[in-house]
């Protein structure tokens, strides 16, 4: 990875306001975090390191129990519905081209191995999964919005 591309990295971190990138590839790593500064969301840390070296953060274990931006308050009998949360960092499509159909639509009923949706990161479109059995009650997240690491997609009514 050239320095043209981490720059090209950093730009679409403040453009889509992501706080932290992490990228890996064979025996190259690199991490971006923004600063909390109060001018222009401060400077851009980075750090490379072998995949040997590379034990996972726990950073995002808290994602799970916050509230996630953009997301719609669910009624009372959501507490037996489970999230269909985001595995990475991109922007959320429903559908696999502008002009075709969503994946899943409200009362879809899904499997474990339904896709529900795509996530562009870096140019790679992401097909992800249900991963849970059930029927689709609602669709949280808008069409081309950019979506956080664990950030909610998708109510899903248990089967």
């Amino acid at each position: 990875m050239d320095l043209k591309d981490i720059k090209a990295i950093i730009d679409l971190m403040k453009k889509n306001s992501v706080s932290e990138f992490e990228l890996e590839k064979q025996d190259f790593k690199i991490r971006l975090k923004r600063g909390m500064g109060g001018t222009n969301g401060g400077g851009v840390q980075y750090e490379e390191a072998p995949v040997l070296t590379y034990a996972p953060a726990t950073a995002g274990t808290p994602a799970p129990t916050t509230a996630a931006p953009g997301t719609i308050p669910a009624p009372a009998a959501a507490s037996n519905e489970l999230d269909v949360k985001s595995p990475m960092i991109g922007t959320f499509y429903r559908s696999p081209s502008p002009e075709s159909a969503p994946y899943i639509e409200v009362g879809a009923e899904v499997s474990p191995d339904t896709v529900v949706c795509i996530i562009e990161a870096m140019k790679v479109m992401n097909e992800i999964k249900a991963e849970v059995k059930g029927v689709v009650t609602q669709v949280l997240m808008e069409n081309g919005k950019p979506v956080e690491f664990g950030q909610p997609l998708f109510k899903v009514r248990p089967t």
